[in-house]
C-alpha cells in the first residue's frame, strides 16, 4: 500500500510511519520541515507542505492508496486567544486544505483516516460513550466537531473516511505519560481533582493498530473510538502508574492549582469521558494491551 501521512514527525505519526514501513508499505511524509522528516523518519519520500496556508499538493497525493491525517498544534499548552485559534485552525483549516488537495488528485486515494479526539464528547461524567453519542459543548468539543466535518468533505467525492477519536496514548517516549513520569518518580504524583473523572486510555501500539486496521478494512468508516474497552478513573490510573513505578500516589492535585498553572487548558485534566471502542470491537479489533497494569508495564519497559 502507498500511504501518505501528515503530521508524520509527531509522537503518533513517527510510530505509525515505522509500523507501516515495517510491514512493507511505501510511505510519503508531508511535513513543513523536510530535513527533520528525513532525519527522524528515515523515509526518502518527503513532501514539503504547510497545511495552514495552502491546499495539499495534488501531484504528491495522486496515485496514493490512502492518507492518514495527524497534523495539529499541541493542545497541552496554556490557552490564550492566540493559541486557541492555532489549535482550531491547525486542525480544521489544515484538514480542509488536505481535502482540497485530495479532490484535485488524479487518481485520488481511496481512504482518508483522520485524527480526532476524545474531546469530542466534552465532560460527560459516568455516561458510557459509544460512537453514536453526541458531542459536548466546550472548546475542544467544538474543535473536534469542525475537524471531523472537514474530514467528511472527502466523502463527498467518494473517499472512505474514518475519524479516530483518540484517548490518552500511553508510551514513555511522548504524550501525557511522558509528562507524568517526573512527578510520579519523585513521589509527588497522584489523582487530579476528585480523581473520579474517567480517562480513556490506549497503548500506543494499539493506537497504531487501530490506524492500520482503518486503512486496511473496508468496513471501517465514520467515527471510531480509539481507547481500550476498560476506561479507568483518574484515581485508578494514578494508582496503577504508581504501582508500575513502585512509588506512592498520595499527592492530590487541586483544580485551583491546575487553573493557576494552565489557565483554561486545566479543564482538559478534569473532564470525564467514559469512552469505549464499540465499533472497533464489533469490527474484530483485538487489543494487544487491554489491561492497564500490563499496558503501563509495557509502555515503561
Amino acid at each position: 500500500m502507498r500511504v501518505g501521512v501528515t503530521g508524520a514527525t509527531g509522537f503518533i505519526g513517527s510510530r505509525l510511519v515505522a509500523a507501516l514501513r515495517q510491514r512493507g508499505d511505501e510511505v510519503t511524509a508531508f511535513s513543513r520541515g523536510v530535513a527533520k522528516a528525513h532525519e527522524r523518519l528515515g523515509v526518502s519520500d518527503v513532501v514539503q507542505w504547510d497545511p495552514s496556508t495552502e491546499p495539499a499538493p495534488a501531484s504528491a497525493l495522486s496515485g496514493l492508496d490512502a492518507v492518514v491525517s495527524l497534523a495539529g498544534a499541541r493542545v497541552d499548552q496554556r490557552w490564550t486567544d492566540a493559541t486557541k485559534r492555532q489549535i482550531f485552525n491547525s486542525r480544521v483549516a489544515g484538514t480542509r486544505n488536505l481535502v482540497a488537495g485530495l479532490q484535485q488528485a488524479d487518481p485520488p486515494p481511496s481512504v482518508l483516516v483522520s485524527a480526532s479526539a476524545a474531546g469530542y464528547y466534552g465532560d460527560r461524567g459516568s455516561q458510557l460513550l459509544e460512537e453514536e453519542a453526541g458531542p459536548g459543548s466546550d472548546f475542544l468539543a467544538s474543535v473536534c466537531v469542525a475537524w471531523e466535518a472537514a474530514a467528511d468533505g472527502a466523502a463527498e467525492f467518494g473517499m472512505r473516511v474514518v475519524k479516530v477519536r483518540t484517548g490518552v496514548a500511553l508510551d514513555r517516549s511522548g504524550g501525557a505519560l511522558a509528562r507524568m513520569l517526573l512527578p510520579f518518580r519523585a513521589g509527588a504524583g497522584g489523582p487530579v481533582g476528585s480523581g473520579r473523572q474517567y480517562m480513556p486510555w490506549i497503548a500506543l501500539d494499539d493506537l497504531v493498530g487501530i490506524y492500520t486496521a482503518a486503512l486496511d478494512a473496508s468496513e471501517w468508516s465514520g467515527a471510531v473510538n480509539a481507547c481500550t474497552p476498560s476506561p479507568a478513573t483518574n484515581r485508578e490510573f494514578a494508582r496503577a502508574l504508581a504501582r508500575a513505578l513502585h512509588r506512592p500516589a498520595v499527592v492530590l492535585v487541586p483544580p485551583l492549582a491546575l487553573r493557576v498553572i494552565f489557565g483554561e487548558m486545566a479543564s482538559v485534566l478534569t473532564v470525564s469521558q467514559r469512552m469505549v471502542p464499540a465499533r472497533a470491537v464489533a469490527w474484530g479489533y483485538e487489543f494487544r494491551h487491554p489491561d492497564l497494569d500490563g499496558a503501563l508495564e509495557t509502555a515503561l519497559r
